[in-house]
């Protein structure tokens, strides 16, 4: 069950009037900000619309919502998919395929035996990688929305679901007529300007080990370029254990089954929506520092800041465009 707030404010301009949506939802807090300059609809509908928007999602896509269509799905029910479970799963395949399998949505099954995912496993055994990995991936699944059966991979939209999330409800914002917003489900959309007529700033956690509590320790504050962007921060700080004094951490390599062991700490990445974000933060988080600089670099339509680890002390390299004023 949903619980959300309104709260109205004035900008510096008599025709704005800003308001804010808080509520809960996807196992944490989210927050909208939206000017209803032009806008026509009264704020308790906007904040009903967005509601409804998220219920929708976790009744869909959810993991953790065992009556979901993912749920189902994952347990070998016959599922007729709706409109959100198509979309993100060819927005999956597609991603699959331009990021050469780094992030698959079908590697559900090696999170779950690495105590990442919906089970509470970890340490697998080599033979047990092995045998989880033959029987997962995208490479078992075609375009087409796959049928029901024993033998298909469980899916797990993770990497890419909170995204997917921001960007449907920044879409129905637009739908309203509204032009400055920002859309924080646990991941950024943003356009347009905030209530003091400037580029929303956002602060970039710093990635030490155990900050779980977003804005408590920043590494620097990133202002966002006019226009839609989506604004996402992957990392390997939050979710992790320690085995005779091995750090495994939640970002996983589907290519190999086996969790990361690199120096990057964190991926910040700036695209033109908030799931390509999402998407390409996970990336980059996978193939590590070096291989993230090369195609950040190659990249026109994205914008990255990497924040590695270099003897002991945090490091940040940012792409042209991304302008970190460091704290």
């Amino acid at each position: 069950m949903l619980l959300s707030a309104l709260a109205a404010f004035m900008s510096c301009s008599h025709r704005d009037r800003y308001i804010t949506i808080t509520g809960f939802a996807q196992g944490g807090t989210y927050a909208v900000k939206l000017n209803l300059n032009g806008v026509d609809v009264k704020p308790e509908e906007i904040r009903d619309s967005v509601d409804a928007i998220l219920v929708n999602i976790d009744k869909s896509i959810s993991g953790y919502n065992r009556k979901s269509l993912l749920s189902r799905f994952n347990a070998g029910e016959s599922v007729v998919p709706d409109r959100i479970f198509r979309d993100i799963y060819e927005h999956a395949y597609d991603i699959y395929e331009i990021t050469g399998g780094v992030v698959d949505a079908a590697s559900a099954p090696l999170f779950d035996i690495w105590g990442f995912g919906f089970a509470n496993d970890s340490l697998p055994s080599d033979e047990k990688v092995a045998q989880v990995m033959a029987a997962s991936g995208m490479k078992l699944l075609s375009r087409d929305f796959p049928d029901s059966g024993d033998n298909r991979p469980k899916l797990n939209f993770n990497a890419i679901a909170q995204g997917y999330s921001c960007d449907l409800v920044a879409e129905y914002l637009y739908s309203i007529g509204v032009k400055d917003m920002m859309v924080d489900i646990g991941e950024i959309f943003c356009d347009g300007r905030n209530p003091s007529g400037q580029p929303w700033s956002l602060g970039i956690d710093k990635p030490v080990d155990g900050n779980n509590e977003p804005g408590a320790q920043i590494q620097g504050v990133f202002r966002a370029p006019e226009g839609p962007h989506g604004i996402v921060t992957s990392g390997n700080y939050r979710k992790f254990y320690i085995r005779d004094g091995k750090k495994y951490a939640h970002t996983i390599d589907p290519r190999s089954g086996y969790p990361v062991q690199h120096s990057l700490l964190s991926a910040t990445i700036v695209a033109p929506d908030a799931l390509m974000a999402d998407a390409y933060a996970t990336y980059c988080m996978v193939i590590g520092l070096e291989a993230s600089k090369e195609f950040l670099s190659g990249r026109p339509d994205l914008e990255g800041c990497l924040i590695y680890d270099e003897d002991g002390v945090f490091r940040t390299w940012c792409s042209e465009g991304f302008v970190l004023e460091e704290l």
